[in-house]
């Protein structure tokens, strides 16, 4: 009698023999009476690389035991010898658990296991984004409203646009700030999908698009030892896996003290992680977060791998690729009053902008991206208002009729 030792997706188990003199198909039918595996799922080999193989296709690439004819002998194989088993289907180890072809070692796993095993944490050193530049008329406008007006005692946001070289440079050249509620430590953003609608279609007349969220931290949180809150890396997240834009930044604006005592507006930009993201659209984020969490982690549903430990809590620094700042002078002004603030924007508004600029091209009067909000409210959304935009975008002529109708509306007060 003989012994070979068969090692499978299962572990290892043992094959009675009646000697090397058998052939390859004998040995199959002893391998079918002892397992418990059908002869023809049977994919025998003497290369451990078998075991690697990840789906049928791959089996027939191993053809060293494919002749049944084939003597054992032949394979030098003797007792206690080992060889290398792939099968398709279920099975039952007598004495032990069913197992199915997701187990490993005699271990039951699910799908969702393995990729528990392989969910690591980790730093991500080089962002996708080379460096984001701001308009400066837009950036200080932002920053402006939130030290002058809000003090820094809530919070602000806006969507960012502007466009994306082929180097992975972001230039920044104006800010929505759609609806929201700003509180101390949260952000709630009441999203207007019809002035959304008319905000893309400026964008794409003006040949630009959607890249980042800005939004500023309040004062309160420059005495925490965190640089984004768990609340803050959750809306990041949730932005960026919308935008599905590789370059997409996160800007924050924060007050912070400086050397003589007094108080600096400070931006600084990041990239969420491609780990961040990929967590968020797979559900793995706590998304309900309670007063006696930890600002600076992010809670996990499953336990993740961060550096040789399994944790349910992330340092949300882990998830924040830094992003080089620059500043340019973009192509619009930014001093028509800007959407969605304390103040509702009227008619007069308009006629003031409108005589203020009186000196310069109709084209150059209305180059600036919030007044193209407001005024697009009375426009055809598909048509009027990108080529309006259009028309800012290269500068051109203005049709009459849109001239006409600009003035009539800031006459209207």
């Amino acid at each position: 009698m003989m012994m070979l030792r068969v090692r499978s997706r299962d572990g290892l188990e043992r094959v009675t023999i009646d000697g090397s003199h058998i052939t390859v198909s004998q040995l199959k039918t002893l391998i079918q009476d002892q397992l418990q595996i059908p002869i023809h799922n049977q994919t025998l080999s003497t290369d451990r690389n078998l075991l690697l193989a990840k789906s049928p296709d791959d089996f027939v690439s191993f053809t060293d035991m494919a002749d049944p004819n084939l003597l054992i002998s032949s394979l030098n194989l003797s007792h206690g010898s080992m060889l290398y088993l792939a099968y398709e289907g279920e099975r039952t180890i007598r004495g032990g658990p069913a197992v199915t072809p997701a187990g490993s070692f005699g271990r039951k796993m699910t799908v969702e296991d393995l990729i528990a095993r392989q969910m690591r944490v980790s730093r991500q050193e080089k962002s996708h984004c080379d460096s984001v530049s701001f308009d400066r008329d837009c950036a200080n406008a932002f920053q402006h409203y939130v030290n002058e007006s809000l003090a820094f005692a809530v919070k602000r946001g806006g969507f960012m646009y502007g466009s994306v070289s082929e180097g992975g440079r972001v230039e920044v050249d104006f800010v929505y700030e759609p609806p929201q509620q700003g509180m101390e430590g949260d952000l709630i953003l009441m999203r207007d999908a019809e002035e959304e609608k008319r905000v893309e279609a400026i964008a794409l007349g003006l040949g630009m698009r959607r890249v980042g969220f800005i939004f500023s931290q309040t004062v309160t949180q420059d005495k925490k030892d965190y640089t984004l809150s768990n609340v803050e890396v959750l809306l990041a997240a949730q932005l960026h896996a919308e935008s599905e834009l590789k370059e997409w930044v996160t800007a924050v604006v924060k007050l912070e003290m400086n050397e003589e005592g007094g108080a600096d507006v400070h931006f600084e930009a990041f990239q969420m992680s491609d780990m961040c993201v990929r967590l968020f659209r797979e559900g793995w984020f706590e998304t309900e977060i309670g007063p006696e969490d930890d600002p600076k982690l992010s809670k996990m549903k499953k336990e993740v791998v961060v550096g040789v430990k399994d944790l349910r809590e992330v340092d949300n620094d882990f998830f924040l690729v830094v992003v080089k700042i620059l500043d340019h002078q973009g192509p619009l002004s930014c001093t028509f009053p800007i959407e969605n603030r304390n103040v509702e924007t009227t008619m007069r508004a308009l006629k003031t902008h409108m005589d203020r600029a009186r000196s310069l091209p109709f084209v150059k009067r209305i180059s600036d991206f919030h007044l193209l909000l407001f005024v697009a409210r009375f426009l055809d959304v598909g048509s009027d208002v990108p080529a309006l935009a259009e028309c800012v975008r290269l500068q051109s002529h203005v049709p009459e009729g849109y001239e006409l109708l600009i003035d009539s509306m800031a006459n209207t007060c």
